[in-house]
């Protein structure tokens, strides 16, 4: 074999070997980066699904989608660009460098993406004249909020809590609320008109409704009625229901206890 062909043959193996060796070792750092990201993936979905979105309020607002969508994101692109930027062969200044810009990134992008989730999480789940809507931190305007007086004023941060609304003070103030529901700012949505639950629940047992009329509003729908008794733990004639939205859906109902007006259960059934 001629000399130059040998010399040929032997640097297009020594770059093949460079290039082979530069890509196991970029696939070994970006597993290991995938690793590390999964843990806190796992973490953060113990926030959202357990404190922050618990059933159903991960469907009823979409919490589920929205974590899924930061979380696949920052999990995947993370390790992908350290698969790319990762190199044995720079000068270790520079890989710190480059490592460190994609970590960066990816926690900004977290951060980002917990902000917008804290967002959308479910503060109230609050009784309104004929129905219970859940309320996202997102739809409370925070000036209108007092958080020196505590209570009510301080939206929570370890699930959602249950409250109810009062009535209007009054003609003009009836006039200002229907105004302000046209605008879309519900009286579940203000503040001011919050209430203990407790100061409403002889207004919603006013309100619930009879098992058997959802029974038969849906009968192809029992299935998901009977799971949610069971669910609640109490017999079908201790049980009553109200419809259950959200701004995203009106495909939900409540059932309460009809002696105490304590939520007991939810099925993703129309109320209307």
């Amino acid at each position: 074999m001629p000399r130059n062909a040998v010399a040929q043959h032997s640097t297009y193996f020594k770059s093949h070997t460079i290039v082979d060796s530069r890509v196991k070792s970029a696939l070994r750092a970006a597993s290991l980066h995938l690793l590390a990201s999964s843990a806190i993936a796992t973490g953060i979905a113990f926030l959202v699904f357990w404190l922050w979105f618990p059933f159903p309020y991960r469907e009823l607002v979409g919490g589920r989608s929205l974590f899924l969508l930061i979380i696949g994101v920052d999990v995947i692109c993370g390790p992908a660009l350290t698969a790319i930027v990762f190199n044995p062969r720079k000068p270790r200044r520079e890989l710190i460098q480059d490592l460190s810009l994609v970590m960066i990134l990816q926690l900004a992008a977290l951060i980002y993406g917990l902000f917008t989730l804290s967002q959308a999480r479910p503060v109230y789940t609050v009784f309104e004249t004929d129905r219970f809507r859940v309320i996202t931190a997102a739809d409370i305007s925070p000036e209108k909020l007092q958080p020196r007086q505590g209570g009510l004023q301080v939206l929570p941060w370890m699930g959602p809590r249950i409250i109810g609304t009062r009535t209007p003070q009054g003609g003009q103030e009836f006039l200002e609320s229907l105004d302000l529901s046209l605008a879309g700012i519900d009286p579940s949505m203000r503040p001011d008109w919050w209430q203990p639950y407790e100061m409403s629940k002889a207004a919603v047992l006013e309100r619930a409704k009879n098992v058997e009329l959802l029974r038969n509003k849906h009968p192809t729908q029992h299935q998901l009625i009977d799971q949610a008794i069971r669910d609640s733990g109490l017999s079908e004639q201790y049980l009553a229901w109200l419809p259950l939205t959200s701004f995203r859906s009106l495909e939900w109902v409540a059932f309460i206890d009809s002696r105490t007006a304590e939520i007991k259960s939810f099925a993703p059934v129309d109320g209307f």
